[in-house]
């Protein structure tokens, strides 16, 4: 166990992390979290999915609990379930260039060639866009599928290098994560973007999530210098490590 002066926060990802991908949050994992903060271990959410989202997986009651949640990646972020900070991909690209982005992603969808279309292929967050090629009105098991498929298609890896080539890399950034969709968002507003509300509160931050590599949405924070990170594949390998890191 970790000395009981150290300040500690573990920071996790949502899907694959906490919960199986947009699946509800289990009891042991509920249980596993309230064990840490016993322990003096404070708890933190950082999703690029909306607050919204997050709630309708780990419900009201953790986000209340938990000591923060940051939604959208830290760009609309909860202290003890209070909002307190908010930033606009809006604000910051300006409509015209938001558009131009929006209609570029609708044309590519529209003559893409996969097996299934569903609806809401793209999401405005405050943050960012999320883009998603089948559309995130798809089943559970078009979800699966979907997924599969895109290991070999490359579907979002190559919508993205188009994205990069017609808008450049120099204010965006474009992250694949989840399961159909990939991120846009200003550079910097990655997940790492919600350590600025906690490095000055603890000596040590710990993240948890599933796609730390080059290219995942949880690779900029995973490898951020102020954080140890820890890449699982599912939620009973957030578990493990946490007992072994803190309730030994």
């Amino acid at each position: 166990m970790q000395g009981a002066k150290k300040r500690i926060i573990a920071l996790f990802d949502l899907d694959q992390t906490l919960t199986i991908a947009r699946k509800p949050i289990e009891k042991s994992m509920i249980d596993t979290l309230n064990a840490c903060k016993e322990k003096g271990v404070a708890i933190g959410i950082v999703s690029g999915s909306d607050l919204n989202k997050i709630k309708e997986q780990v419900g009201d009651e953790i986000v209340a609990k938990a000591d923060f949640t940051f939604s959208e990646n830290g760009l609309y972020a909860l202290k003890a379930g209070e909002f307190f900070a908010k930033k606009s991909i809006k604000d910051f690209l300006g409509e015209d260039r938001l558009k131009k982005i929006i209609n570029f992603c609708l044309h590519y969808i529209a003559d893409l060639d996969i097996p299934i279309k569903r609806g809401t292929f793209i999401e405005y967050r405050t943050g960012m866009l999320n883009v998603s090629p089948i559309g995130r009105n798809c089943s559970r098991e078009e979800r699966t599928e979907f997924e599969h498929f895109d290991r070999t298609a490359l579907i979002r890896k190559t919508f993205v290098e188009k994205l990069k080539q017609e808008f450049g890399e120099d204010l965006l950034t474009f992250s694949i994560g989840g399961e159909i969709s990939f991120d846009v968002f200003p550079k910097g507003w990655d997940k790492s973007f919600c350590l600025q509300y906690v490095e000055k509160d603890f000596d040590e931050i710990h993240f948890f999530g599933d796609k730390c590599q080059p290219g995942g949405n949880d690779h900029e924070i995973y490898v951020d210098p102020r954080t140890v990170g820890h890449e699982v594949a599912n939620p009973d390998d957030t578990i493990r490590i946490l007992t072994e890191l803190f309730l030994q």
